[in-house]
């Protein structure tokens, strides 16, 4: 049962107008209009990416792994395809410390079962040193294969912070596919359904109704993200988004044993 006000003292100060089922639903279908052709261009670039150039490289080029140096190869698990998420690395630093954009990333996908039944293999690269990243993949319990490649050239090695894609053809590797920043947004589902809900992802850059709530703010805002910050990287225990000593990023919480702390742990809060 849906209600429908008759008259302005109905009305929400800063929020949309409340109108009845039927209005609503000629509203929802002009947008959809501009949703399907937003899928369908999605669709010809998505063929676009499958026509790139591909670059060829030496596949027996050794990444260290669990097992030790293994060539990158191995990481397709026996299957044609491979997709890496190439995550940033700050040497030394302590779980609270790592890049809280690509944590959220690779959060995102812990287990690439769908991936693999459609002959897809998944794996992220850092640049850190085995030692350090086994500790650090251990404390956040992820169960996808991680492999450092220090001191590795690119297209395996090299700036961190991208999402890539690689063919096989025999013992023949090509890279295929190269993306970062907001292009790696793909794998973070959350963002997408948050661009679904009313209040969005309530970041600063957003375009919302004069009137909305105000994007949390967090304090100590730094670096080149601007005010508020993106509240969904660093919180306090609380769930305070902030990027003071005592804060983690977000999915750090869910961790046996992550407490507040008193330093990051490196210098600089950003990448």
């Amino acid at each position: 049962m849906t209600t429908t006000p008759n008259t302005s003292a109905g009305a929400l100060p800063g929020r949309p107008p409340i109108v009845d089922l039927a209005t609503w639903q000629r509203a929802r279908d002009e947008l959809l209009v501009r949703e399907k052709a937003h899928t369908r261009e999605g669709d010809a670039l998505a063929a676009a990416r499958r026509r790139l150039p591909m670059v060829e490289f030496d596949g027996t080029v050794e990444v260290v792994g669990p097992d030790g140096p293994v060539p990158f190869l191995d990481l397709f698990q026996g299957r044609d395809e491979l997709v890496v998420y190439q995550h940033m690395w700050y040497d030394g630093a302590p779980p609270q410390g790592q890049c809280e954009g690509c944590t959220t990333t690779a959060w995102h996908l812990k287990d690439a079962v769908y991936l693999n039944a459609r002959g897809v293999s998944f794996a992220i690269l850092t640049t850190g040193r085995w030692e350090e990243v086994a500790s650090y993949v251990a404390f956040m319990g992820y169960t996808q294969p991680w492999y450092s490649v220090r001191g590795v050239d690119p297209p395996v090695g090299g700036d961190m912070g991208y999402l890539a894609c690689f063919v096989r053809d025999g013992d023949r590797v090509f890279l295929t596919y190269s993306t970062t920043g907001r292009g790696t947004e793909p794998v973070n589902g959350s963002l997408a359904l948050l661009d679904r809900t009313p209040y969005g992802r309530r970041e600063a850059w957003e375009d919302t109704p004069e009137g909305w709530p105000e994007p949390p703010q967090a304090d100590s805002p730094v670096g080149g993200h601007g005010s508020p910050i993106s509240w969904y990287w660093r919180s306090d225990a609380d769930g305070k988004a902030t990027w003071g000593p005592t804060s983690r990023p977000v999915p750090q919480w869910t961790r046996p044993g992550a407490t507040p702390v008193e330093t990051l742990g490196r210098h600089g809060p950003h990448h």
